[in-house]
C-alpha cells in the first residue's frame, strides 16, 4: 500500500494519466491504478520499467525495488487464509503495521485482547455452523493476532470499551469472569490504554457500530479507518472522513473513564457477576 501511494505520486509528478503510463508500459491503465491501490501483487520488472519511466534516479531506484520485495513477501497470517477472508486480511496487515491502533467496541472484547474461551464463544455466535476444526483455526489466528502486543516495537493500542461489551454474557459467568481478569491484566501493559463508557455517561457519538482507527510511523502513509457491519467491512483513507472518526474518538475518550479507574470500573463489574 505504501508503495503504490509513492508510485502514484511518482505518476502524477511526471504529469502523467493512468492511461499515460499503461501505453508506455504496454499494460492496461487499470493495472496502473490497481498496483496503486495495491489490489494486485508488486512485480519486480514492471516497478522498475514505472521508476524508469516517471524518471526516478538510480539511487533513489534502489529505495523502491527494495520495497517492492519486501511487499511481496508473504505475511505470517497467510497460514490462514482458509479462514481469513481477503477484506480482513488487510486487516490483520494493518494491524501488524501500525504504530497506533484507536479502536471503539460497543458490543465485544476486542480481539487483542480476548480470551481463548471468550473467543471461542465470540466465533460461534459469528460462525454457528462451522465444524470444530475450523473453530479451532479462527481461534488460533486471533491468538497469533494477540503476539503484536507484546512483540518489540509493539504498536500503541488504545481501547474505548461500551459497558455493555462487559455487562452483555457471553459464554457465561465464568468465562466473563475470566475474560475481565485477562482486561485486569491488560491494564498493566505499557503499550495499551483501556477506557469504559459507562452507561451513567450518556449517549456519545461513536454509538453508530464498532471501528478502528490504524496510524503508522515511518510510512508515507495516512491514518487508515476500518468499520465493519452485519454484511459487509470497509475501509476509509480519504482524509475530511478520517478526521471526522478522530474528532468522535476524541470526544470518546473525554466522556470514558480515565485510563486510570478503569481497573476499579472492572472489578466492580466482576464482583457483580453471578
Amino acid at each position: 500500500m505504501v508503495l503504490g501511494r509513492r508510485l502514484q505520486k511518482l505518476r502524477r509528478a511526471a504529469g502523467m494519466t493512468a492511461q499515460q503510463a499503461g501505453q508506455h508500459l504496454r499494460q492496461a491503465h487499470t493495472t496502473v491504478t490497481r498496483i496503486e491501490r495495491a489490489e494486485v501483487a508488486l512485480k519486480y520488472v514492471t516497478v522498475a520499467a514505472m521508476l524508469d519511466l516517471y524518471g526516478v534516479s538510480a539511487k533513489d531506484k534502489r529505495e523502491f525495488l527494495d520495497l517492492s520485495e519486501k511487499a511481496n513477501v508473504s505475511g505470517w497470517w497467510q497460514k490462514y487464509r482458509d479462514v481469513l477472508p481477503d477484506v480482513f486480511s488487510l486487516y490483520v496487515s494493518l494491524e501488524a503495521s501500525a504504530a497506533q491502533i484507536r479502536t471503539y467496541e460497543p458490543h465485544f472484547v476486542p480481539g487483542l485482547v480476548q480470551t481463548e474461551d471468550y473467543a471461542r464463544a465470540v466465533l460461534r455466535l459469528g460462525f454457528p455452523r462451522v465444524d470444530l476444526r475450523e473453530l479451532d483455526r479462527r481461534i488460533a489466528l486471533r491468538q497469533e493476532r494477540q503476539l503484536v502486543l507484546s512483540r518489540p516495537g509493539a504498536p500503541k493500542l488504545w481501547v474505548v470499551m461500551d459497558e455493555t461489551a462487559l455487562r452483555r454474557p457471553v459464554g457465561g459467568p465464568e468465562v466473563m469472569k475470566g475474560q475481565i481478569d485477562r482486561l485486569l491484566d491488560t491494564c498493566d501493559l505499557p503499550n495499551v490504554a483501556l477506557q469504559l463508557a459507562e452507561f451513567r455517561a450518556g449517549a456519545h457519538p461513536g454509538a453508530y457500530g464498532p471501528f478502528a482507527l490504524f496510524r503508522f510511523d515511518g510510512f508515507d502513509f495516512p491514518d487508515v479507518i476500518y468499520c465493519e457491519s452485519l454484511t459487509r467491512s470497509s475501509y476509509i483513507e480519504e482524509p475530511t472522513e478520517v478526521s471526522v472518526y478522530r474528532e468522535v474518538l476524541d470526544q470518546m475518550v473525554i466522556r470514558a473513564t480515565p485510563p486510570r479507574t478503569t481497573k476499579d470500573v472492572l472489578y466492580r463489574i466482576r464482583k457483580e457477576l453471578p
